[in-house]
């Protein structure tokens, strides 16, 4: 019963440490747009930076991905599925942009 009690403590650990640290993140991202505004490339690069380690921070945390085989395997299936919803964000953007183009090229 001991060794399941440790457990518990140390997965309760883990999800403090990664809702501390996307709290932390977060807060920066708002402070950062608070302080500097929206209108500097530097303030979306930094946001930007900081979206990319939220999701460093959720995937290790709360998902519990890492360097184990099975983790991986997850992780795998993750940006697969990542990589089609760009594929379809991306491809109806271009579609959509393409036909609004050759709208205003026909009222011409």
């Amino acid at each position: 019963m001991d060794r399941r009690a440790d457990l518990h403590k140390r997965e309760r650990r883990r999800y403090v440490i990664g809702y501390g640290g996307s709290l932390l993140l977060t807060l920066a991202v708002f402070l950062i747009a608070h302080r500097y505004g929206i209108e500097t490339k530097g303030v979306y690069l930094s946001i930007g930076l900081l979206g990319l380690a939220q999701l460093v921070v959720q995937l290790v945390y709360f998902l519990h991905i890492d360097r184990r085989r099975s983790s991986r395997e997850d992780l795998d299936l993750i940006l697969f599925s990542t990589l089609v919803l760009l594929i379809i964000i991306g491809g109806t953007v271009w579609i959509l942009g393409n036909l609004a183009i050759r709208m205003h090229m026909q009222m011409m």
